[in-house]
C-alpha cells in the first residue's frame, strides 16, 4: 500500500494517489520494485511536422502519447501510470506556439508554454484572465516548461487554464487524420483527466473571445501553499451579457456554474453563493473534506464580486 499521508502532503490528487498504489501493486506482483519509478516507454519519435506527428498516433493504434512540455506525462511515466506507449514528440513544432489576434478573437498556439502566456502583451490586454492565473500555477521550473495545450488536453480538474477556459466560452482547436475540428470548452472536459480528444488527435491550439470595453476577467483560489493545487478555485467574467462563473478543484472537472451566473445578473450575490453550494459535488481528501470546499466556494464568488465593485469604483 502506498503511503498515501505522504503523497497527498506532496499535493497529489486522491485519483492519482490510487492510480500509484494500482501501478506499485502491480510492480510487486511481477516481482520486484527496482524498477517501480522509472519511466518506461514503448519508443520515442520526433516529429518534423503536425502531419507527421499524427501518422505515428495512427500508426501507434491508441498506444501513443504525445510529449510536449512533459511536466505531467513524465511525472505519469515515472509513477508507472502511464508505460509502453509510443511518445511523439511535437515540442520542436515552431507552428503550434505564439498568440496573435484577428479581429475579436485571440488565439494562442498549443505549445505556448504558461511562462510566455502570462508575459504575452496581447494576453495581459485582451485576455487578462489567463495572464493572472499563471502566477498561480506551480513553480518557476514547471512555468518555463510547461504548456497550455499540455494543461488543457491533461485536463486535471484542480488545475487552473482548465477553468480559464471555461470560463472564457474558449474554442479548443484538435486535429486528426480526418482533419481539424473545434470544440467548445463545455464539451471538451468530460471527466477527470479524460476530454473529448480521439487517441490519434492533437490539440494545436485555442481561440478565445478578446475582452471588450469595460470587461472584467478575475481569478480567485486558496491553496495550502503557494504552489500547491488549490482547495477551491473560481474564475469570474463579467462581460456586457451577463457573468460566466467556473469553478475548478471541487469536482471531477471544471464546473460552470449556470445558476451563480444567473444570480449575479440579477445582482444577488447571496443568491449566488447559495447556487454554488447545489451546483457542486466536491470530494473529500486528507487536504479538505468536501464541505470546506463547499464553504470555500462561497468565499470566493464574495471575494471575487468585491474585486468587480472595487473595479467599478
Amino acid at each position: 500500500m502506498v503511503e498515501k499521508n505522504v503523497l497527498h502532503r506532496l499535493g497529489l490528487k486522491d485519483q492519482l494517489i490510487n492510480g500509484i498504489d494500482q501501478a506499485l501493486n502491480k510492480v510487486r506482483i511481477n516481482g520486484g520494485m527496482e524498477d517501480a519509478m522509472k519511466a518506461s516507454a514503448g519508443g520515442y519519435a520526433r516529429a518534423e511536422n503536425l502531419r507527421h506527428a499524427i501518422e505515428m498516433l495512427v500508426a501507434a493504434k491508441g498506444e501513443g502519447r504525445v510529449l510536449a512540455g512533459g511536466q505531467s506525462l513524465v511525472a505519469a511515466m515515472n509513477m508507472r501510470l502511464s508505460a509502453g506507449d509510443l511518445l511523439v514528440d511535437i515540442s520542436r513544432l515552431s507552428e503550434l506556439s505564439g498568440v496573435s489576434q484577428e479581429g475579436d478573437t485571440v488565439r494562442i498556439g498549443a505549445l505556448t508554454r504558461h511562462a510566455q502566456v502570462g508575459a504575452d502583451p496581447i494576453v495581459q490586454a485582451r485576455v487578462p484572465l489567463l495572464a493572472a492565473a499563471v502566477g498561480h500555477i506551480a513553480h518557476a521550473a514547471i512555468r518555463n516548461r510547461g504548456t497550455i495545450g499540455g494543461a488543457l488536453a491533461h485536463a486535471d480538474p484542480a488545475a487552473e487554464f482548465p477553468a480559464c477556459a471555461l470560463a472564457l466560452g474558449a474554442e479548443i482547436h484538435v486535429e486528426g487524420p480526418e482533419g481539424d475540428r473545434s470544440i467548445p470548452a463545455e464539451d471538451f472536459f468530460e471527466d477527470v483527466f479524460t476530454t473529448a480528444l480521439e487517441e490519434d488527435e492533437i490539440l494545436t491550439a485555442l481561440s478565445v473571445p478578446a475582452a471588450e470595453p469595460g470587461e472584467v476577467q478575475l481569478i480567485e483560489e486558496v491553496a495550502r501553499r503557494s504552489g500547491d493545487y488549490a482547495l477551491a478555485g473560481l474564475c469570474l467574467v463579467r462581460r456586457a451579457a451577463g457573468h460566466r462563473v467556473t469553478l475548478f478543484s471541487v469536482g471531477p472537472k471544471p464546473i460552470l456554474a449556470t445558476g451563480a451566473m444567473a444570480a449575479l445578473d440579477a445582482g444577488d450575490v447571496d443568491g449566488a453563493v447559495a447556487a454554488l453550494a447545489s451546483e457542486i459535488d466536491p470530494p473529500s481528501d486528507t487536504q479538505a473534506s468536501a464541505a470546506y470546499r463547499r464553504h470555500l466556494a462561497g468565499v470566493l464568488i464574495r471575494r471575487a464580486v468585491a474585486r468587480l465593485e472595487g473595479d467599478r469604483t
